[in-house]
């Protein structure tokens, strides 16, 4: 037989464990309970002195068959601990079920007896209160802040009553405060969830506060009701007690205490938040009454001057302040705006494009010669993440931005914006950024839309949660959609009628056959007039050093270029090749980018300069294969007499054909932002 002593390096002793009474009477006490002197697993509910204290408040219930378990605490500190026995092991399953039972029990028993205890209580509470003497304005707690008694009542020992009343209206407590200021409610009463209301609920706004000064304080300044929630834990019971009886449509301020531990705030700012109410918070330490008995004006405080949402006409008639732009022509500031398509038209691909221009410091970056106003730019993807990181990463490389100069942040996931947790944590993340962003992009607005896109309803509450966003940082939104499933929908939204009619801006993505010509049509421009057609190209082939796919192939990806009608094939009609669509997409992209200008008129792109572009823009990895397709390009495009040399320098380009005199005024107006048809 082995000799356990020496394989454990002397005697084993078996752990020791103490009995399931002595176990519970040790939790007890570490939660701050004084035990009863005896104790019985018995499943039934005792109740003990904890302490000083004459009445018994604190109970246990313990069940001691298989593994002992059940639940104690004590109804004045609202304590409820479930507990279970330390047998020395793990429990297996019908162990582990059994003591999740007993502990189910014991809540249930205990439920039951604090029913009992509760409605005797509010018997006891009924007749306390209607022995009670009116309060007067002489009281010492309402002499002290300076505050009217609103139909409070005092006991027997000179305590204000506070009646604490359940949602239905039953008296179920009172909240005693002594002329020192000391608060008690009365043992064995029922407080959680419950309030007292000063004034008719049916008027508007409805205010919440903690305590009965705070409310009193309240009542006088506004003449408005005021629910009392007696402590920070309740305000959100409170408020979604004015909530649930008043319905969506009524005004709820939650006047929460200004704590120097911030759990007045916390509190208030969750009411709010569940609840969709206003927060007001005294400017100082302390709640509402101490505000005014410091000479605050409590009035202004809690009913600021209104904004200027109703505008005098002759303040309306005035002239307005100047159209502002994020892409001056084609995207307004602070506006709704939608792009739509169907799916794989490159949508996408165009409102990231928009949105790294956006972004991005580079100031040679453009889009149509026009003005691009710089800012912060949030992007919400609820979808395709993988395809959004490699479309980022191409554009970076295509147009040779430096990733630090780009301010645009991605969502990780999607989530409901329409609702009230969607909305704040949009919000939030954006305020942890600290930077007001300038477009905040959804894409895709099924991806964030909790409801159905058809209902006119639930696209107005999307809306209303984008106007939230503008207002809040005084941005333009952009949503991408998806257009219907008919040949005759391909032009407009998928969805309501009332989406088309909230937007400042509305704009359509079609594909051309060649599946990488797109047309963008400008459909609304609300405030300007509309920009004219144009034309974008998806340039693809573009490379990610380093981005390989799990079978060690080159991940490729598409940037959006600068595109010309694919209908415009040459003066006799000639089909231009790829390379030489690349090419002369590039030569239109040097010449207004980088093209000269002297006396007011076009002076050609140097080659170098055309170059440039056709490398960035030729799918090879190779400089030599690059600089054999430009040889050759260039020539075929001389050739067919689409581009010409100055008479004077070779290396010098510049548009030939029936539109060149047209080209050329274009490429002037990007490079000197002025229109090519002034006089």
């Amino acid at each position: 037989m082995a000799d356990l002593t020496a394989i454990l390096n002397g005697p084993w002793d078996f752990p020791k464990f103490d009995p399931p009474e002595e176990q519970l009477r040790l939790a007890m006490e570490d939660a701050g309970l004084e035990p009863p002197d005896e104790i019985f697993l018995d499943g039934k509910i005792h109740r003990f002195n904890n302490g000083n204290k004459k009445d018994k408040s604190g109970w246990y219930v313990a069940f001691a068959d298989k593994i002992p378990a059940g639940r104690f605490g004590d109804w004045r500190l609202d304590l409820n601990v479930p507990w279970t026995a330390d047998v020395g092991r793990d429990l297996d399953y019908e162990e582990v079920a059994a003591r999740k039972r007993h502990i189910e029990i014991a809540r249930e028993i205990r439920d039951k007896e604090l029913a009992k205890l509760h409605d005797g209580v509010a018997q006891a509470v009924e007749r306390i209160w209607e022995n009670g003497t009116p309060a007067t304005t002489e009281h010492p707690y309402l002499k002290k802040k300076g505050i009217q008694p609103h139909g409070m009542r005092v006991s027997g020992d000179g305590a204000l009553m506070i009646p604490v009343h359940s949602p239905e209206g039953d008296l179920r407590s009172i909240q005693y405060i002594h002329p020192q200021g000391k608060k008690l409610f009365h043992t064995g009463g029922e407080v959680g969830g419950n309030v007292c209301v000063l004034g008719d609920l049916d008027d508007s706004p409805v205010f919440v506060a903690e305590g009965f000064a705070t409310a009193a304080s309240i009542r006088e300044a506004t003449g408005k009701p005021v629910v009392i929630a007696f402590s920070a834990h309740n305000m959100v019971e409170a408020t979604g007690f004015v909530r649930e009886r008043n319905g969506t449509r009524t005004d709820i301020v939650v006047v929460g205490d200004n704590d120097e531990s911030g759990v007045g705030q916390k509190a208030a700012k969750a009411a709010c938040d569940k609840y969709g109410a206003r927060m007001i918070i005294p400017p100082e330490e302390g709640d509402a009454n101490d505000f005014a008995q410091r000479g605050g004006d409590l009035k202004r405080l809690l009913a600021p001057p209104l904004d200027g949402w109703l505008v005098p006409v002759r303040e309306f008639a005035k002239q307005p302040a100047p159209i502002t732009w994020l892409i001056k022509g084609w995207l307004p500031s602070g506006a709704l705006m939608m792009v739509h398509g169907p799916s794989g038209c490159g949508k996408t691909f165009l409102v990231l494009h928009w949105s790294m221009l956006i972004a991005s410091s580079d100031t040679m970056l453009q889009w149509e010669g026009a003005k691009i106003r710089n800012g912060t730019v949030i992007y919400l993807a609820g979808e395709g993440h993988h395809g959004l990181r490699s479309r980022v990463a191409a554009w970076l490389k295509y147009y040779e931005v430096n990733p630090d100069v780009v301010d645009l942040h991605v969502s990780a996931s999607g989530c409901d914006l329409n609702t009230p947790e969607g909305w704040l944590k949009v919000k939030s993340h954006i305020d942890a950024i600290g930077t007001k962003p300038v477009l905040i992009v959804v894409d895709t607005l099924h991806r964030f839309l909790h409801g159905d896109e058809n209902s006119a309803q639930d696209a107005k509450v999307m809306i209303d949660a984008c106007a939230g966003l503008q207002q809040e940082y005084g941005c333009s939104v952009l949503l991408v959609h998806h257009t219907g499933v008919s040949e005759e929908a391909q032009h407009r939204a998928r969805g309501s009628s009332a989406w088309k009619a909230a937007l400042d801006m509305e704009s359509s993505v079609v594909m051309n056959k060649d599946k990488e010509s797109l047309q963008i049509i400008c459909r609304k421009m609300k405030d300007a007039e509309e920009p004219q057609p144009t034309w974008a190209r998806l340039m693809k082939g573009i490379a990610l050093p380093g981005w390989y796919d799990e079978d060690g192939e080159q991940v490729t990806s598409a940037v959006i270029v600068r595109g010309t009608d694919p209908g415009d094939s040459g003066e006799k009609g000639e089909k231009l090749s790829d390379i030489q669509r690349i090419a002369m997409s590039s030569f239109r992209l040097a010449a207004e980018t980088r093209g000269m200008v002297r006396d007011g008129r076009f002076a050609g792109v140097e080659a170098e300069a055309w170059r440039a572009e056709f490398y960035k823009a030729h799918v090879s990895d190779s400089v030599n294969a690059k600089k054999v397709a430009f040889q050759r390009v260039r020539k075929s495009l001389l050739e067919k007499r689409l581009i010409r040399t100055d008479d004077d320098d070779p290396n010098i380009y510049f548009p030939e054909g029936v539109d060149a005199n047209i080209d050329e005024a274009i490429f002037v107006q990007k490079l000197t932002c002025a229109s090519p048809f002034d006089d």
